[in-house]
């Protein structure tokens, strides 16, 4: 008896080391056969030759080629980092392409060598209503699966892509809406966004406007372009503070433009005159100027999980021969205020972008 003891301790043992080592990078299949000793049949436990076979089988190393709309642009470096990760845990690979400057034929020129190159799988944010419809059918023609990230076709409108993974564009900019005028009761409010028109901003900045409408506030709207770089947002966001300084709100539906307002609030202390402002994303500065009072929110969409969860969703769709995988995602919807900013200021990580390294980070008590 003592002998079976001693054999089931060095197995739980075992098991120890094994999950030490997936949390520290360890291979996915080591990983899984260690864990795999702790599990049912006798005295709760299986062979690790059992558990190697409950695994995926070896399969090629396939690759999803993700195209993008700025694909400079800060928002999307903790997407990438969810690429990296997911890649990682399933033995793919990836290629991060499209354009620097929000240009649906660069774009599609992407995806169509996509599709020349034989990708295995597809991902692009659909910021056109209709640029992508005969590239991404012609995708799935050659058997390629297609996804939609962070931008989707228009509602009611049919586009073949398989599942679209983001946030409900359309319902955030309501929310923010409907948050902008518990903040201000009259008045003139700039809303800000880069590329009016594109799928990926353009359905907030509907629902924003929507939202205000409806309140029957006798608040003004007007709306501006920034453009694609987050020097020209700025550069737009001051001239319109200068040329407007009895407005009474401004207010973003993109990462740039809402960092840009954040600036210009802090740079004309525009709280102390009664001026709100917020918007969307999680960019360092933006998090910075929440937390000392200048912005009175953003909203995360969660850009990491937006390459994580689409390269899953390519992994299992591939891995089932096409039977399983493609569902809608919605990424989530949520508010950060001065009042919850703060586990986003002091944690660097690569799930908000602020860190290349690697981790798992222990729960914090009450999830807000």
């Amino acid at each position: 008896m003592a002998q079976e003891r001693d054999e089931e301790q060095d197995r739980l043992e075992q098991v120890k080391v094994g999950r030490r080592g997936l949390l520290q990078g360890a291979g996915l299949g080591a990983a899984l056969s260690l864990l795999g000793t702790l599990g049912t049949g006798a005295g709760g436990l299986i062979s690790t030759a059992q558990a190697a076979e409950s695994a995926f089988p070896n399969h090629k190393k396939w690759k999803i080629v993700f195209v993008n709309h700025v694909t400079t642009n800060p928002f999307f470096v903790p997407t990438q980092y969810g690429i990296q990760d997911a890649c990682s845990l399933l033995d793919m690979d990836y290629q991060w392409t499209g354009s620097a400057t929000s240009d649906a034929g660069e774009m599609v020129r992407a995806v169509n060598a996509a599709i020349a190159a034989k990708a295995d799988a597809i991902a692009v944010p659909i910021v056109d209503p209709t640029a992508f419809d005969k590239p991404i059918q012609a995708a799935l023609d050659a058997g390629i699966p297609v996804f939609a990230y962070n931008a989707d076709a228009p509602r009611g409108k049919s586009n073949p892509r398989l599942a679209y993974i983001g946030q409900d564009l359309y319902l955030s900019g309501y929310q923010m809406g409907q948050r902008i005028v518990s903040l201000i009761d009259s008045g003139l409010v700039g809303l800000f966004i880069a590329t009016p028109g594109q799928l990926n901003i353009q359905p907030r900045l509907d629902g924003a406007s929507e939202a205000i409408k409806k309140s029957g506030k006798n608040i003004q709207i007007q709306t501006i372009a920034t453009g694609a770089t987050v020097n020209e947002e700025l550069s737009k966001i001051k001239a319109f503070y200068l040329g407007h300084q009895d407005l009474k709100g401004m207010f973003a539906v993109d990462a740039g433009s809402t960092q840009g307002i954040a600036e210009v609030m802090k740079e004309n202390n525009l709280p102390s005159k009664g001026v709100h402002g917020g918007g969307f994303d999680l960019l360092p500065t933006t998090v910075q100027l929440i937390h000392d009072g200048f912005l009175d929110f953003t909203i995360d969409q969660q850009p990491y999980v937006q390459g994580f969860y689409t390269v899953m969703q390519a992994f299992v769709t591939l891995a089932s021969g096409g039977l399983v995988g493609p569902a809608d995602v919605n990424t989530g919807l949520k508010f950060v205020t001065k009042d919850t900013v703060e586990p986003y200021l002091n944690t660097s990580t690569r799930y908000e972008g602020k860190s290349t390294k690697a981790q798992i980070l222990q729960m914090r008590g009450p999830i807000k």
